[in-house]
């Protein structure tokens, strides 16, 4: 029997309540950790009273995992659009790289849960760590490893191992953001204002395009079309540098 419409609407200002909810959730845990984070705060920024917010998730640390997830989840469907199985696997590698960069700088709430994460992982502390790479980070590398075996197969990129090629097309986005308050003490200027960026994800994606295919003609116009058709997505500049540039 189909659901009544009062029963429909009901059911969706639930969902819309604890959508609110998670999204509180995810701003307040990211900012402040697991310890320091404060369910009251959360359900004011959420717009519900404490006892709700209680309601649809039992205890501070259920509130967590759920915003863990879904951020997580988020972040997984937002990588896999990048792999548009029309493209090449070369270019959609490259394509995932770029992707991989933007969501560094955009998908900052995941980041900072990732490394919380580590910590408490580090610590020997109950986490949800491998949880998350189960659910996010083996499907994308594993997606990303069957695509360079592809495109070595079809000879479209360069014979390597398979991890060396994702430690280099990921990792070095990883490295310039975790070094930027190094590089920004050193030359006295942030790496990571908007102009910056795009200038840093433009070269990374050239370079990119020069070093893993056979063709580096190809390669380059690989590159070109990739960040032609994938502007970065719109984020404020990190507060990691109070200091202007002389």
């Amino acid at each position: 029997m189909a659901l009544s419409t009062q029963t429909r609407t009901q059911s969706e200002r639930a969902d819309h309540t604890r959508s609110r909810i998670l999204d509180a959730a995810v701003r307040e845990f990211s900012e402040n950790g697991l310890a320091g984070a404060r369910t009251e705060q959360i359900a004011e920024i959420a717009g519900v009273n404490k006892a709700l917010l209680y309601y649809y998730f039992k205890s501070k640390e259920a509130l967590y995992r759920a915003a863990l997830e879904t951020v997580a989840q988020r972040v997984l469907e937002m990588s896999l659009s990048a792999l548009t199985p029309d493209h090449s696997p070369g270019e959609q590698i490259v394509q995932f790289a770029l992707n991989h960069f933007d969501r560094i700088h955009s998908q900052r709430a995941f980041q900072s849960l990732m490394q919380q994460e580590m910590v408490r992982l580090h610590r020997g502390e109950e986490n949800s760590f491998s949880s998350i790479v189960e659910k996010v980070f083996r499907p994308m590398m594993f997606r990303i490893r069957d695509l360079l075996t592809e495109g070595m197969r079809d000879g479209e990129l360069v014979q390597a191992d398979e991890w060396q090629v994702m430690y280099a097309a990921l990792g070095a986005n990883v490295f310039y953001f975790l070094s930027a308050p190094v590089v920004g003490i050193m030359s006295d200027a942030n790496p990571l204002t908007r102009e910056a960026m795009e200038f840093r994800r433009k070269v990374s994606i050239e370079f990119l395009g020069a070093s893993i295919f056979v063709d580096r003609k190809h390669g380059a116009e690989v590159a070109a079309r990739v960040l032609a058709c994938t502007p970065m997505p719109e984020s404020g500049e990190f507060k990691m540098f109070e200091r202007k540039a002389k």
